[in-house]
This record gives structure tokens, C-alpha cells and sequence, in this order.
């Protein structure tokens, strides 16, 4: 934009300046020019009355005196055909002033000034004075070079006046842009100052209006999504009553502790949404977490007759996610596993330390794999569920500073790939 702004003034301003310097630089030539006419028709004209008088001698002593003292040379053409002063031819127009017109003609290397006089023998003389190309052009280069420095001058100001206000324009443009990279980064607090040219600043309160639109929008969005979840927990009570109430046994145990981690869950789920973005991150030992939760999965595992394969890290292993956010993300690709394969189908997770800190995490199966689609982006499933896992899990991974990748394993089946990054300092 600035640069744009720079060529159109640049332009209008050249444009300006050749139609009023032109004119000028030509007015030049032609004041000197004329300039230099009038001075020689000035000086042809002192000598009038000496021709007029008729005497020669005083003539003669008249013409020396005007020559030797410089300027213009003079010469007179005597109607007997004498020729007195300067040197000079006679030519066409002298022979035309001859007859009693005064004219000035160009010449060879300049112009000829000539002043017919009718002196006392009725019969007309010839005052000839010549102005050369020099004395026609004397001081019109330096008047020119004069007009275009100040040309170019006025041109370099209006250049960086110009700049100075583009730069202004950009530098308020540019402002918002960077609000608005703040906004899309999660920095929802930024605000754009409202200043600069009307438009500016009609812009500046649209996207700051826009900003508070969005807070307002997320905290209803969150509130709606915490009622939700408070509501389940209805329905999650009646469901522990009814687990405690069966005989004990090791199904029983088993439907009691898939209550306590759906309310683990739906109470997570509360808290994620009424925390904003910004509070979200945190830390934790991810070779413990991981641990915890295959504990939890083996039970299950047993029942199906899966094959269970851990490889995991040494801990401690901190990542940017709290506990229960880390939870979450194994507890959704292990449930992705148990859900979209057959039973018998073996498992492995692996989790290895990330250089620079944090962690990966992967999650193979030798299941059917994935269909088509991303299977990451939300609401996309192969199966009968939401398809919000992966995303959860992607989206939990990209607020810690890593990312989820997913892939068909080695020999069939899926792979999932989540790059944890390390605690914030």
C-alpha cells in the first residue's frame, strides 16, 4: 500500500509539474530572445538621428564610438550603396528595408535587426545591427536548470511528505492486522486503538466490536456446554446407586469404576468449559498418567482377549497438559481402539521422550484402519461415534505446543501419533 501510495503521488505530482514547468521553460527561450531583440533594436534606434542628419564624417565617428564600446554590431547601409560600421553582407532583407520597412529576419547564426530611416535627400538608409544564437539563448540554460531543481525539489518534498502519511496509514493498518493475529492466536483481550482517518477507526471499533461479540459467544458456549454436562450427573448418580447395589463381584467392579471415570469424565468436561483458553495448560508426569489409565483399560482388555503392548518411559516424563486433560486424550484413543476393532485385535502404546521436552505418544492397533477423510477433523468417524475423540485429543495436543498425527501401522491397522510439548516455564 505504501508503495502504491508513493507511485500515485509520484506521479500526479510529475504530471503537475511538467505542465506548469514546460510552458515556463519555453517562456524562457522566448523572453530571452526578445530580450535580446529589444536591446539591439534600442541600440539600431540611437542612431537614428545621425543618419537622419545626412553627414557622414559624424556618421562614421558615431559608428566607431557605438562599435568600439562593444555590444551588438551596427551598420549602416547609405542609399549610394556605401556600406559604413560593421562589416556586413546585404542580403534579402535589407534590400526589403531599402524600401522603407523596418523588420527584423533570421539569419545564419542568428537575427538581423533592421530600422529603415528616411533621411534628408528623400531616399531611405539602412540601420542593420545583428543579435547572434548566443545573445538570443544567454541565461536560458541556467533558468531552465533553475526550473527543474525546482521541479525535482518539489517533487523529493511531496515524495516524503507522502511517505510520512502512508507510513501513518500503514502503521494503523498494520496495528489492526496484528490485533487481529492476537485474536486468531486466543488473545482475546486484544483490542485495536481507535484512531486515524475515519475509516481507520470505524475498522478498529468493527474488530474490537467483534472481539467482545466472541468473548461474549465462548462464555455462553462454555456455560451451555457445563448445564449440559451438570445435567448428566442426574442420571450418572442413579447409575452408581444401581452399580453399588449389585452383589459383589468382579463385574460389579468393573461397572463401578466405568461410573467413577464417566463422572471423572463429565466433571472434566465442567471444568474445560468454564475455564478459558488461557487457564488451560498445565503439567504433569505423562509416564504416570499413561500408566494409570492402561491399568484401568487392561481389565477390559483381559475380557476381549486383547494383547496388550506398553513400551513407556521412564518417569518422570512432564508434559504441558494437567492430569486430567491427559487422561482424557488416552482414555479417547484407547476407547477408539476398543470401539472401531474386533475383540482378540492386539494394542500397543508407546511413549517416548520428545527432544526438547515434552513427550510422544503412540497408539497402534492392527485393527482395519481408517476410512477415508481425515480422521482428526471433527465430527468425522468411520464408525458409529461422534468422531470428537481424535479432535479432543488433537485439539489438547496443539494447546500443550504439539500436534496429532495419524497413519496406517506396519502391518494394517491404525496409528496414532501425539507429540506432547513440554510445561510451560
Amino acid at each position: 500500500m505504501r508503495r502504491r501510495l508513493l507511485v500515485l503521488v509520484a506521479s500526479t505530482v510529475s504530471l503537475a509539474l511538467v505542465a506548469f514547468l514546460a510552458p515556463l521553460a519555453f517562456l524562457a527561450g522566448v523572453l530571452a530572445a526578445d530580450r535580446a531583440t529589444a536591446d539591439a533594436l534600442v541600440r539600431a534606434q540611437s542612431l537614428v538621428p545621425v543618419v537622419s542628419a545626412g553627414g557622414r564624417t559624424g556618421l562614421e565617428l558615431a559608428l566607431e564610438q557605438a562599435n568600439s564600446a562593444g555590444g551588438f554590431p551596427l551598420t549602416v547601409f547609405l542609399p549610394s550603396g556605401g556600406v559604413l560600421g560593421a562589416p556586413a553582407a546585404e542580403s534579402d532583407a535589407v534590400r526589403l528595408a531599402f524600401t522603407g520597412r523596418s523588420l527584423t529576419a533570421n539569419a545564419s547564426g542568428g537575427r538581423e535587426i533592421l530600422v529603415a530611416v528616411q533621411g534628408t535627400s528623400a531616399r531611405t538608409a539602412v540601420i542593420r545591427t545583428f543579435v547572434s544564437d548566443e545573445d538570443l539563448t544567454r541565461g536560458v540554460a541556467r533558468a531552465r536548470a533553475i526550473l527543474g531543481l525546482l521541479g525535482l525539489g518539489l517533487l523529493l518534498i511531496s515524495l516524503v511528505v507522502a511517505d510520512r502519511l502512508a507510513r501513518s496509514q500503514v502503521r494503523l493498518i498494520s496495528g489492526l492486522a496484528r490485533v487481529s493475529h492476537r485474536l486468531a492466536a486466543g488473545e482475546l483481550s486484544a483490542r485495536a486503538p481507535a484512531e486515524g482517518p475515519r475509516e481507520v477507526r470505524e475498522v478498529a471499533t468493527a474488530l474490537n466490536h467483534l472481539a467482545g461479540r466472541i468473548l461474549v459467544l465462548l462464555a455462553q458456549e462454555r456455560e451451555a456446554v457445563a448445564d449440559l454436562s451438570h445435567r448428566l450427573r442426574t442420571p450418572l448418580t442413579a447409575l452408581r446407586l444401581e452399580a453399588d447395589a449389585l452383589p459383589e463381584s468382579e463385574q460389579a467392579t468393573r461397572v463401578s469404576a466405568a461410573v467413577e471415570s464417566m463422572e471423572r469424565m463429565v466433571t472434566q468436561v465442567i471444568k474445560e468449559a468454564r475455564r478459558s483458553r488461557q487457564d488451560a495448560t498445565g503439567e504433569c508426569d505423562a509416564a504416570l498418567v499413561v500408566a494409570e489409565r492402561l491399568d484401568y483399560w487392561a481389565m477390559l482388555a483381559r475380557d476381549q482377549d486383547r494383547r496388550v503392548t506398553r513400551d513407556l518411559a521412564g518417569s518422570p516424563v512432564l508434559v504441558g497438559l494437567t492430569a486430567e486433560a491427559l487422561a482424557t486424550c488416552v482414555d479417547a484413543l484407547l476407547e477408539n481402539v476398543f470401539a472401531h476393532t474386533p475383540e482378540g485385535t492386539p494394542f500397543a502404546v508407546r511413549l517416548d521422550r520428545r527432544p526438547g521436552g515434552g513427550a510422544v505418544l503412540v497408539v497402534g492397533d492392527e485393527g482395519p484402519g481408517f476410512g477415508g477423510g481425515d480422521p482428526a477433523r471433527r465430527g468425522v468417524s468411520g464408525g458409529a461415534s461422534t468422531g470428537l475423540g481424535l479432535d479432543i485429543t488433537r485439539r489438547a495436543a496443539e494447546r500443550s505446543g504439539g500436534s496429532l498425527e495419524t497413519a496406517g501401522g506396519p502391518d494394517g491397522g491404525a496409528l496414532v501419533i501425539v507429540e506432547l510439548g513440554p510445561p510451560p516455564n
